[in-house]
């Protein structure tokens, strides 16, 4: 594998963490993963849940499609610990895996945590090493050091892809730093799982500082809009972890789409060991979409019942994929879940135009 000058620049810099990566670790990233206004997005693959010490064929399969990015949506190791060496040296096992090698050097990729790449099951902004985390966690993923997103509080980050009548913005949130603990399961009527909705206002998902951030962004023209989310958005409540257990919060963020006029948003998310489509019909919005691929080493027995799901649930290990039909009139957009037998198990079309609001009168 070939490294520019440039990238080995960058990588040599990124030993300024807790311990540096081990050189044979190395793979030639597509970096620095930046805003690139010459490069037009026609399709995106994207997963979650994958464990560092099993094997990841998943990869390979997104890697000989050649998307134009690979977006991981958490748990992208399984962490789980204090050490912040430890945590460090699983994500070097993990990148030092040839599947990875090969996706990274087959295409871009941007990256949003979970909790167990955070670093604690269910964590949010009471885990007290979520700097320290953060370092690490910008570090292998070689953010440059002159990058924003090393410059406030969390990960979140926003980049931008193609010319203005193509564009792609791909908005990474940070749904680990900020967030309050959930309520515990209390037993009442239709409670079930881990967790209950929690009705206060001031019950926080994204803090403050990340929602003006966001409101900043989501004005900023763009045909599409891809909105990174480690637990899942628009779905039916299930009792683990997701949007719903803030119902203030999701409702925040459908009022701030409608505020800012943000056309072309859809959602993306991992965390429940399952593929699915969901779609909310919101009054004044159009139809919310949330791709879920999950996972690409974690299973799960069962999906959870969901009223908003679109076509069939994927129980078997799963990558994501956006492909988008500039040529098309209207513009197409294709959501699909592909298995590791590379069989589609999911093909859901959406024009481009059903995801706008109406001119104002």
């Amino acid at each position: 594998m070939k490294h520019s000058k440039r990238f080995l620049i960058v990588y040599l810099g990124l030993t300024l963490g807790l311990t540096a990566l081990n050189a044979s670790a190395q793979v030639a990233y597509r970096y620095p993963a930046e805003s690139d206004e010459q490069s037009v997005v026609r399709l995106v693959a994207l997963g979650s849940c994958a464990h560092q010490d099993k094997p990841q064929p998943l990869l390979d399969t997104a890697a000989a499609l050649r998307p134009d990015l690979f977006l991981f949506l958490g748990d992208n190791i399984y962490g789980d610990t204090k050490n912040m060496a430890e945590l460090r040296r699983k994500y070097e096992r993990w990148m030092k895996k040839p599947e990875y090698g090969n996706l990274a050097s087959a295409t871009r990729i941007l990256a949003v945590w979970d909790d167990h790449d955070y670093g604690a099951n269910d964590a949010g902004r009471y885990y007290p090493f979520r700097e320290e985390s953060k370092t690490i966690f910008l570090d292998v993923f070689a953010e440059p050091e002159k990058s924003s997103r090393r410059d406030h509080p969390g990960i979140y980050h926003s980049v931008i892809y193609g010319p203005p009548e193509k564009r792609v913005q791909v908005i990474m949130l940070d749904t680990r730093t900020f967030r309050d603990n959930l309520l515990p399961n209390d037993g009442k009527p239709g409670h079930k799982y881990d967790y209950r909705p929690n009705p206060s206002p001031d019950s926080a998902f994204l803090g403050e500082r990340q929602w003006a951030w966001l409101d900043s962004v989501l004005r900023e023209p763009a045909q599409l809009r891809i909105i990174m989310s480690s637990t899942q958005f628009a779905h039916e409540y299930n009792g683990y972890e997701s949007w719903t257990n803030v119902p203030r919060e999701q409702e925040r963020m459908l009022e701030t789409l409608k505020r800012t006029r943000a056309s072309g948003v859809v959602f993306i998310s991992g965390d429940v060991h399952w593929g699915e489509l969901s779609q909310m019909l919101v009054p004044g919005l159009y139809p919310v979409y949330d791709l879920t691929s999950s996972g690409i080493t974690s299973t799960w027995d069962k999906p959870e019942p969901n009223q908003y799901r679109v076509g069939d649930v994927v129980m078997e290990n799963n990558i994501g994929l956006i492909h988008i039909d500039w040529e098309a009139k209207p513009p197409l957009l294709r959501f699909q879940l592909k298995d590791t037998e590379g069989r589609i198990r999911l093909d859901h079309p959406v024009p481009l135009s059903d995801l706008s609001l109406p001119a104002k009168s």
